[in-house]
């Protein structure tokens, strides 16, 4: 049975019917309720529990259950004052005791422990063990006071609570018998027997409300289960275990598959066992010499002896393996793989280097003899370009690596945080001193204020977007005609241009958190995190899907539009383009006229 806290209140006020009924009945019948209410506190306050002791101090109190069972009813006074619950008073927990008990022969209701500790008993019942009475097999599944005791309740810190680290063989054994002699008798029982508090104990594996059956949980077992331990270089080090034992397992097939939703492939306790675990030098291991064969039976039906010899936690990088201390197999297997990374990094980056230079000589003989006479961008543009693009990619690459710090950008910056950190940073400044020189070049210069006004957006922008539109879906062979800067270049531009104030408010905010909080609250420094981040992934992302393609995926400028780099275009890609736009040539200064169209 699911244990639910008790609440008087059902359902929210339906209608005002419901409200006129419900007044009518308040009127009627709550000075009355409020009377029987007022005599029966007095009585319940009136009960203590040296009243509930004078018969429940009696060490022969006892009823018989069901099943013809005695049960003892009796209460160690001394054991209670000591236990957690010493400040509770009996009825705190057996609120349904009356003054008439037990005159009145009304057997008093278990105790619900949800009523303070709601979210262990949440977590209880999703266990193996709250699972149970849900399925109303009538099977008996452990519940608090069979773990925990009735009145004697104590912390697992306590010596000699039945949770403590040393008991719990003791008290899981009540209903586990042949798993504690199993544990008992492996490895992990053995360290427990000598001392080692790290030794896992039933908790450490299978949690402690919400407590699982492992068995049939793959990938569980050796990724939250086996990993806590076999995976700590401390304990490693301290007990002087293998440290690649995790590592190899999930590079395996084995490790592999479970990683990627596989819920057969064997995990740790397939082979090892789940409470009786020995080393391989244990005749009675499932991985000793002579069970191998029946162990990977299991799995492999057929499977014989040549089979079993194969290992599962194999580490080619390592010296063992390639000296030969794990056998000529794995000797041979190391050889074999630096082979042939030495002819895949020779051959293909031979047939890399080749084609690059080949891709390059071509690229440069087409722009070399190509006519582009049509100056597109100057030189301080392309300056500021150029300064814009290297800020941008150094602050997107070491951003998410400090974002990710797992990732592998993290792992090709290095280990060191403090460079990611500084780095990030010093490309920030970069970013908001090109923006700063953009401002002063758009009003300090003539071409710049040309170029703001080119860029300003016009009432033409949204026809030029729904003619494109009626063209890219086939309604019309005619395209938009386009001046200096059409609709897309100066979403882009705009868009950089809040980018770069909202990325830099936030990143200062985030830089300078001890000086903005003497300001604003502490979340505004949370928020602009956040801001900082999506605004990130949506820059990137608009670069690589908007900004890319038309400078360089777009068949018309493929492998890229040369103006970034010269500042020139040819004369057919400025009239296919940009046909409004009057030219200026390269020979003549670098003027740039309005659109004719405004």
């Amino acid at each position: 049975m699911t244990i639910r806290r008790q609440t008087t209140w059902s359902r929210p006020w339906r209608s005002g019917r419901y409200l006129k009924v419900m007044a009518t009945f308040g009127k009627r019948f709550l000075p009355v309720g409020a009377l029987a209410l007022a005599l029966t506190l007095p009585a319940l306050a009136g009960l203590k529990n040296s009243d509930c002791l004078d018969c429940h101090s009696d060490k022969t109190l006892a009823i018989t259950n069901a099943a013809g069972h005695a049960i003892s009813l009796f209460v160690d006074e001394a054991k209670l004052k000591a236990s957690a619950h010493k400040t509770n008073a009996c009825v705190s927990c057996h609120a349904d005791v009356t003054d008439k008990h037990p005159d009145d022969n009304v057997r008093l209701q278990p105790v619900h422990c949800a009523t303070c500790h709601e979210q262990q008993t949440e977590s209880y019942n999703a266990s193996v063990h709250g699972l149970v009475p849900q399925r109303g097999t009538g099977q008996h599944a452990a519940t608090c006071q069979d773990c925990h005791d009735s009145h004697e309740i104590l912390p697992p810190n306590v010596p000699t609570s039945p949770l403590n680290y040393a008991h719990l063989a003791e008290t899981c054994g009540a209903c586990h018998d042949q798993e504690v002699k199993d544990w008992t008798a492996s490895v992990h029982g053995k360290a427990m027997a000598a001392g080692m508090r790290d030794a896992p104990t039933c908790t450490d594996c299978h949690a402690e409300h919400k407590i699982a059956a492992l068995k049939n949980s793959s990938p569980e077992v050796s990724a939250e289960v086996c990993s806590r331990c076999h995976a700590s270089e401390r304990l490693n080090t301290k007990y002087n275990l293998p440290g690649d034992r995790v590592k190899t397992f999930f590079e395996s097939y084995h490790g592999l598959a479970a990683q990627y939703g596989s819920t057969v492939a064997a995990n740790c306790g397939s082979c090892h066992g789940y409470h009786k675990i020995l080393p391989s030098t244990d005749t009675n291991s499932t991985i000793n010499a002579a069970h191998l064969v029946s162990t990977c039976g299991k799995c492999h039906p057929g499977a014989d002896e040549k089979f079993a010899t194969g290992k599962i936690h194999v580490d080619l990088d390592s010296k063992k393996s390639a000296g030969g201390g794990d056998g000529i197999g794995l000797q041979i297997n190391w050889w074999v793989r630096r082979i042939y990374l030495v002819l895949i990094f020779g051959t293909i980056g031979a047939m890399f280097i080749h084609n690059a230079l080949l891709f390059l000589r071509k690229v440069a003989t087409r722009y070399r003899v190509a006519v582009r006479p049509v100056v597109r961008m100057s030189l301080a543009q392309r300056w500021q370009h150029f300064v814009l693009a290297a800020s941008f990619i150094i602050l997107a690459i070491t951003g998410f690596a400090l974002k990710f710090p797992d990732s592998w950008l993290a792992r090709v910056l290095g280990s060191s945080e403090p460079f990611r950190r500084w780095t990030h940073r010093i490309a920030g400044i970069v970013l908001l001193v090109v923006g700063a020189w953009h401002l002063i070049y758009l009003l300090t210069s003539k071409d710049g204020r040309q170029l703001l006004k080119d860029l300003f957006p016009m009432k033409k922008d949204l026809a030029d977007v729904w003619c494109q539109i009626r063209y890219l879906l086939g309604w019309s062979n005619e395209k938009p005609k386009i001046g200096r800067f059409g609709y897309a270049e100066k979403m882009e531009y705009w868009a950089v241009i809040w980018g770069t104030i909202i990325m830099g408010v936030s990143g200062l905010m985030i830089w300078f958190k001890m000086d903005v909080t003497r300001f604003l609250p502490r979340w505004a420094v949370d928020v602009a995190l956040t801001i900082h981040y999506y605004e990130a992934v949506l820059a990137c992302l608009a670069i690589i899907v908007w900004h890319f393609y038309h400078v360089i995926f777009d068949p018309d400028v493929y492998p890229l539009n040369p103006a970034c780099w010269d500042g020139h275009v040819s004369e057919e890609w400025q009239k296919h383009e940009h046909p409004l736009e009057k030219k200026t040539h390269s020979t003549s200064n670098i003027q740039h006229s309005t659109s004719n169209v405004e």
